[in-house]
């Protein structure tokens, strides 16, 4: 088999929770114009409904009769009421014409929804004059309103016509059976008979919330979303989703989920307890949401195919890939079984690991591909495959951590604002280019987890919408309409970007602008990631030095920081750049006397990790070099100076296993020690210790450990 493509990555799990409905601005009625060749009017002769009439002869379809001034609606004459017309099926709607009569809305909502229940408002007016009312709209929706909140006069609300505008979506209402329908090269999807283009994005946050966050998801033009795991827990997510008219792709996990770094090495070869267990795991759920309106598909593991080399190698490896895929087809049989009305993919993050689902599972409908910085190879991969089944892609977005180069500190240089949101763009390009076999793709991701990760991918960090959101909305949709967009930031720059004094300060620059001249507020963050790991993101001590200049606090913790400068507009939306700090020990004046001379410990890890960890690494003057001692306490660490010395400042670089308690202490003989400094609340940080001795030897008497590991110094720096 040739080197094939991959697309490698590493992902947190986590429960990520994401921001609320758009909320519409007023806008400014128009006189009426011609409609545009993309305008076609689709509610003429529709069934129209009103919340009342003012008698007989003004009914609500006499506002769709296409009669401009011989019929007409009228209401009641109270303010909320409302006008609405079924269109018979979901439309992206461009316009929306009102030809009052002299009882007209001063204030009004036009309002779209996908069943006729749940409402969500387009347009907003607030100043109407009468007349006639040209209105730009963006969205889609079967059914449109116009909600009457204040009248112009004493009578009720009265419309000579109710036009809407746009282009049917080709997105049929919920329910029908879902086919991959075609012949080779020439694939569609379809529900209940209509052609279906996935228009999604991977969901994030906990399923209680789905009611709370799916309009805005649908706000996006997104009819698709896609979860990695179904259970008894799903139904609240997929009755919040059929409430919008967006489907869901169920989810199955199967070890090794997730690509390299993930867990679980079930042994596919043998383990039939396991399978069969997930097997009928995944029936019970098949059969319990297979009639559920917002079922799209069932999609069967995540990347294992990929992740099996984490537990496996060699002959073994091709062992497992082939009786892992050759269960996925046990899985779809199965399925397909229960539910013949809905199709059954896979998804890895390897174009390689088509193969195998080409050799060993031909029951599935389609395969599914996780791509990110190379996404367009997949087309290209797919064609000198000879593939015979069309494919979606189940996450996208920019290039991810594992495709960057690294920057000048060492670790993986993060796109900015602009070039994430050109990565969802390419994406999407790259999916719709290839016609007739790329189904739609589900983009990633929907989440406001406020991390190191979430602030890589994740459209609304902290509920707040960034570049890549309204990039998302405009490929989906065509335009971002009226939107006000979020600040961009350009050029950011550290300084020092290599040697930022642990507890000192380093200035971080850069040039943002508003496109909407909004106001802007700052926020600085740090990130422990590459530094222990920590993936949170604190905020930082800072202060504005003025024409985008700050000056940072540097963590105590040595090792490379990612620094966050986030600009917020006050309008929900954010702009995030970030960079990396290299934090080192502070500078001490003085003489290093320790410098390579005599060092002795009570103990040290002959090997284990990075070890051989002897005492002598400690006085090395390298900070990738440590002493390490045995898991144990007490323990001990000495230096002879060789001869009397003046001893003014010692400074402890800490490995992450630190002493919680010690004392420093000096001797002249190497036998009789006297203590010179105590603490008992070591928080593994350097430590610089002032202290007015002379003596010829110098210890570290440690007492208590600060983690469960022995105790390990980078550096023993004795300053004279």
């Amino acid at each position: 088999m040739d080197s094939p493509r991959t697309a490698r990555r590493r992902r947190d799990a986590a429960s990520l929770v994401t921001l609320g409905a758009l909320l519409a601005g007023s806008v400014t009625v128009v006189t009426a114009g011609p409609a545009t060749a993309a305008d076609t009017l689709l509610s003429q002769g529709k069934t129209a409904t009103a919340s009342s009439t003012e008698g007989a002869a003004f009914t609500a379809s006499a506002a769709v009769d296409g009669d401009l001034t011989g019929t007409r609606w009228a209401s009641q004459w109270t303010d909320s009421q409302w006008l609405q017309v079924d269109l018979g099926r979901s439309a992206d709607i461009s316009r929306v014409v009102l030809t009052w009569e002299a009882a007209y809305g001063k204030a009004y909502h036009i309002q779209l929804s996908d069943n006729g229940t749940t409402w969500r408002t387009a347009r907003t007016v607030t100043d109407g004059d009468g007349g006639t009312d040209d209105l730009t709209v963006t969205g889609t929706g079967r059914y449109v309103r116009l909600q009457g909140v204040t009248r112009a006069t004493g009578y009720g609300y009265s419309l000579w016509e109710f036009q809407v505008y746009g282009a049917e979506s080709g997105q049929p209402a919920p329910g029908g059976a879902v086919r991959v329908s075609g012949s080779q090269g020439d694939w569609q999807l379809t529900v209940g008979g209509q052609p279906y283009t996935v228009k999604g994005l991977t969901w994030g946050p906990a399923v209680a919330d789905a009611g709370r966050y799916l309009p805005d998801v649908k706000s996006m033009g997104v009819n698709t979303i896609r979860t990695w795991g179904t259970d008894g827990g799903t139904e609240p997510l997929l009755d919040a989703a059929a409430a919008q008219g967006i489907r869901v792709i169920n989810g199955f996990w199967l070890q090794p989920g997730g690509g390299p770094g993930s867990g679980g090495c079930v042994n596919y070869v043998t383990d039939t307890t396991y399978k069969n267990t997930a097997l009928n795991e995944f029936a019970r759920w098949v059969e319990t949401y297979k009639s559920h309106p917002a079922t799209l598909m069932w999609n069967v593991g995540n990347e294992s195919v990929l992740g099996l080399q984490n537990c496996y190698s060699g002959a073994e490896l091709e062992a497992q890939r082939n009786a892992y895929t050759s269960f996925v087809n046990d899985v779809a049989r199965r399925i397909h079984g229960i539910d013949p009305d809905h199709p059954v993919t896979s998804t890895d993050a390897w174009t390689g690991a088509w193969p195998y689902y080409k050799r060993n599972a031909p029951d599935l409908d389609l395969y599914s591909m996780n791509s990110y910085g190379d996404i367009c190879g997949v087309q290209e991969d797919w064609e000198e495959g000879g593939y015979t089944k069309p494919y979606l892609i189940t996450e996208a977005g920019p290039a991810g951590e594992w495709e960057v180069p690294d920057d000048a500190n060492g670790v993986p240089d993060e796109p900015t604002d602009v070039q994430k949101a050109e990565g969802y763009t390419k994406a999407w390009n790259c999916v719709t280019r290839h016609d007739g076999v790329a189904l739609g793709a589900t983009l990633f991701h929907y989440g406001v987890e406020h991390d190191f990760g979430g602030v890589w991918f994740n459209l609304v960090p902290d509920g707040l919408k960034r570049l890549s959101y309204y990039a998302v909305k405009r490929a989906y949709t065509g335009t971002a309409g009226h939107d006000n967009t979020p600040p961009v930031i350009s050029d950011m720059t550290v300084s020092p970007a290599s040697s930022a004094p642990a507890g000192g300060e380093f200035t971080v620059r850069a040039d943002v602008r508003d496109p909407d001249g909004d106001p802007i507020a700052y926020k600085v963050f740090l990130s422990g990631n590459y530094a222990s790991g920590d993936k949170r993101l604190v905020e930082a001590r800072w202060r504005s030095t003025g024409n985008g200049t700050f000056a940072v606090t540097a963590p105590e913790r040595l090792g490379v920081w990612k620094v966050y400068l986030q600009a917020e507009d006050g309008r929900g939306n954010v702009g995030i750049e970030t960079e990396s700090v290299k934090v080192v020990a502070p500078p001490v004046t003085g003489t290093n006397v320790a410098l390579n001379k005599p060092t002795t410990a009570s103990s040290f890890q002959p090997s284990y990790g990075d070890c051989p960890c002897e005492p002598a690494k400690a006085t090395d003057g390298r900070t990738d070099t440590r002493w390490a001692s045995d898991w144990s306490d007490p323990q001990w660490i000495r230096v002879d100076l060789g001869s009397a010395t003046p001893v003014r400042r010692i400074q402890l670089v800490w490995d992450p296993a630190y002493a919680r308690s010690y004392e420093v202490q000096v001797s002249d003989d190497g036998t009789t020690w006297r203590t010179v400094h105590t603490t008992a609340d070591g928080n593994g940080d350097v430590d610089t210790i002032d202290v007015a001795a002379t003596a010829r030897h110098v210890r570290l008497h440690l007492t208590a450990r600060g983690t469960g590991w022995g105790y390990s110094l980078h550096e023993f720096g004795i300053y004279s």
